[in-house]
């Protein structure tokens, strides 16, 4: 990924004319930065949900009341956006890993990769502080796509064979692509849903054709109680998505 930001004085803030383009690019940096840290998958994508789903939306909200007068949010730049990313990170690991992200390390990648401002140490504890208010404290990740979906693809390996040739990392790059996609970024609130249509989308990509004998989505719509026209449409749009990046590349 090229990280190239315009200098202090042209900063994009969040107007609303930018917010799908800032959405998108602040996303792609936390996918980005979670690859470079080398964090666990876990830790990954909980700070996509605590940051894009849940973070993100509710500063909308924020700007427009002027509820808060700190700077870190008056105004909101992409800059600051990407310090809050990294701190969804930090929140992250905390939550999933014995050996969390020190902030030493976050600091010194922050300064490397935030390229239009510069963040001192006490602009990550107070950035986890805010974050954590918008929150309302509320950072349990159990109920996340990525969980459900792991789930999800062991017993259907524990059911099928053909199981173990649905690719994992297809699956996650899946996920990463309806992340960097404003206009589909909505599913993630249904994600038992979305982790099912991830699945057959998966399948029908990663498996051969010869071996698709596995009813797999009769046996999801078993496992998991939803509207069949729901899903089919999630499946249908899933891979619209996947061959359109395919034809982008």
């Amino acid at each position: 990924m090229q990280c190239n930001y315009a200098m202090k004085g042209s900063r994009t803030t969040m107007e609303s004319e930018n917010l799908p383009i800032l959405r998108i690019r602040v996303v792609k940096f936390l996918i980005q930065s979670a690859h470079d840290l080398e964090v666990a998958p876990i830790v990954k994508y909980s700070a996509l949900s605590l940051f894009a789903d849940r973070f993100y939306p509710s500063l909308s909200g924020i700007t427009s009341s002027n509820a808060s007068r700190n700077w870190l949010l008056q105004p909101i730049t992409e800059s600051n956006l990407q310090l809050f990313a990294l701190v969804s990170l930090w929140i992250s690991s905390k939550l999933h890993t014995s050996h969390p992200l020190s902030i030493k390390l976050l600091k010194s990648f922050g300064d490397k990769m935030i390229k239009e401002q510069h963040f001192m140490t006490r602009d990550l504890l107070d950035a986890e502080v805010i974050f954590m208010q918008i929150l309302k404290f509320e950072i349990g990740t159990a109920n996340i796509t990525f969980v459900f979906l792991e789930e999800l693809l062991i017993q259907f390996k524990e059911v099928a064979k053909v199981g173990e040739l649905v690719n994992w990392e297809a699956c996650m790059d899946v996920m990463d692509l309806l992340y960097e996609k404003e206009e589909t970024s909505v599913s993630y609130s249904s994600p038992c849903s979305l982790a099912a249509a991830i699945l057959v989308a998966s399948y029908l990509i990663t498996v051969p054709v010869q071996e698709w004998e596995f009813p797999v989505l009769p046996w999801v719509q078993f496992v998991m109680p939803f509207i069949e026209e729901d899903i089919v449409e999630q499946i249908r749009g899933i891979l619209l998505h996947v061959l359109e990046t395919d034809t982008d590349c």
